[in-house]
């Protein structure tokens, strides 16, 4: 009996996880059974049949002191992965997103079996910082499936094969029912509804929950009407479920669901307070005009302003693809209570203003969006690197 090629997907966060679940299903419906798989993951990749071979817990970091403090744990976590991936030798290694992660499992399972295919999903952001990076992984994998349209030469000038696919987050997001989601949390059709996210990792919610919460304090005094509806990221539901149900600066109105729900909440609001991240383009997807908001650690922070890394003005995808600030940014220095309450108060009272942000967002995701079928164009990559494909 013909043993099946082996595609092994490694994500090490949840939006890289999400990613490979598409991933799965998009080889699933072009090759239907023919593939067998395995990885590093964690709840949605396990939910398509592909449990994790490593506990992935902790390893979404994000800045250099945090990458520091969990090294050894990023270390041990990285040399489990790659003995996996050689024991199991399989024909092709899909590495997602994660960079110092999955360069470090790239490394290590090139030097030990260059005989593997190592596809990286989704590069790191040299047209925005440290383009050093793409000579980096040029020398270390086979091919870059690249979500954004104008990264490509970057990597290309020193021989790396890339395929623009598209970004799968703009087409995950449902169209969803705003009207339906008033009506099971009891909320009137002219409810003002403020949806906010505190973030998908451990480190997000330790340096931005009490920031957030300061700011809807503020809006809220000024504000009394307006609802919070508060979607759970799925890593962290439970430890800000906790944090919330001792929370004293908030109402006791607060509408809280989880990712399940999130399709309906994001067509249900009026404005978005969001911890930066993947979330903001979900968000610009739907056109919900969004306060963004983000602190690295204060020694990361020093060191990046030190070196200059950043070379963009923006933070977010949506506005380094549009270079324009749809997104209303707050970063480090800029993330204060008083001005994301300052940004917040401005839209509630310009909803006209609103009104063009989000036309102007949907409009800036189409056209990132490219032609589409993201997950199925990187599926076509990778089957090129299979047996039989």
């Amino acid at each position: 009996m013909t043993t099946p090629p082996l595609v092994y997907l490694v994500a090490a966060e949840r939006s890289g996880e999400l990613l490979g679940a598409d991933l799965i299903r998009s080889l699933r419906k072009a090759r239907g059974d023919s593939i067998a798989f395995a990885g590093v993951g964690g709840a949605a990749m396990a939910a398509e049949g592909v449990p994790s071979a490593v506990d992935i817990d902790g390893l979404a970091i994000i800045g250099w002191i945090d990458g520091l403090l969990a090294w050894r744990r990023v270390k041990e976590r990285v040399a489990l992965t790659v003995a996996d991936i050689l024991e199991r030798k399989p024909d092709v290694v899909v590495l997602i997103d994660s960079w110092g992660f999955m360069l470090r499992v790239a490394q290590g399972v090139r030097a030990a079996d260059p005989s593997i295919k190592l596809i990286k999903y989704v590069g790191p952001q040299v047209f925005a910082t440290r383009p050093g990076r793409a000579k980096t992984l040029a020398a270390t994998v086979d091919h870059l499936l690249s979500i954004v349209s104008f990264d490509a030469p970057y990597y290309t000038e020193f021989g790396l094969p890339v395929t623009f696919v598209g970004n799968p987050t703009l087409e995950r997001m449902p169209v969803g029912d705003g009207a339906a989601f008033r009506a099971r949390h009891e909320l009137p059709s002219d409810a003002e509804l403020m949806l906010v996210l505190f973030g998908s990792r451990p480190s997000e919610i330790r340096r931005m929950y009490d920031v957030l919460v300061r700011a809807l304090a503020r809006v809220l005094a000024h504000r009394p009407a307006l609802r919070l509806v508060i979607v759970l990221a799925e890593p962290v539901k439970d430890v800000v479920r906790e944090k919330l149900a001792a929370e004293t600066r908030l109402p006791d109105n607060l509408i809280i669901v989880e990712e399940a729900e999130k399709g309906d909440a994001f067509a249900a609001v009026d404005l978005a307070l969001a911890t930066s991240g993947t979330v903001i383009t979900e968000l610009a997807t739907t056109g919900v005009p969004t306060v963004a908001a983000y602190r690295l650690g204060w020694i990361t922070w020093a060191l990046i302003r030190l070196l200059n890394v950043m070379k963009s003005p923006y933070t977010t995808l949506v506005n380094m693809a549009s270079d324009s600030n749809l997104v209303l940014e707050h970063v480090q220095t800029r993330c204060t209570a008083g001005r994301l309450s300052a940004s917040m108060e401005g839209l509630l009272e310009a909803p006209q203003r609103r009104l063009e942000i989000g036309q102007a967002l949907r409009q800036a995701t189409d056209d990132m969006r490219g032609e589409g079928r993201a997950s199925d164009r990187a599926a076509e990559v990778v089957l090129q690197y299979l047996p039989d494909a």
